[in-house]
């Protein structure tokens, strides 16, 4: 059975350079939809990334990129909204390229949050006046 999941990974200083990606998709038989990324030569680097493939193959993809000294986030949330930070000035709304920042209630225009349709393209949090959207990153 095919599955997809959403794994964020963070490279250490010394494996920014390795073809760890190649080797999921080539000797792990996945594939790779990356969302975010900036892995830098002699910086740490992270990816957000969604794998498909059966459970068996992502997870001795998931134990090789850890082999490798990469630390794999499962969690599935690398983006996180802050209801009491929130104002709901809207600010953010037309900056979110999939509506996981909506409106709630059309009636007090209330903001919502779905961590399910995020993609961690980071524009929520260039864009909150108030830093109700924060990065793991």
């Amino acid at each position: 059975m095919t599955v997809t999941k959403k794994l964020m990974l963070s490279f250490p200083r010394s494996q920014t350079e390795k073809p760890i990606v190649y080797h999921l998709v080539k000797d792990h038989g996945l594939v790779v939809n990356i969302f975010r990324a900036r892995v830098t030569p002699e910086e740490v680097g992270y990816l957000v990334l969604d794998v498909t493939g059966s459970e068996e193959e992502i997870e001795r993809g998931v134990q090789f990129a850890r082999g490798q000294g990469v630390t794999v986030n499962e969690a599935s949330v690398g983006v996180t909204w802050d209801p009491v930070r929130c104002t709901h000035c809207g600010n953010c709304l037309p900056h979110c390229p999939t509506h996981a920042l909506h409106v709630a209630d059309p009636a007090t225009r209330s903001v919502r949050f779905d961590p399910g349709e995020c993609v961690e393209c980071l524009s929520c949090l260039e864009n909150c006046p108030f830093g109700a959207c924060a990065s793991l990153f």
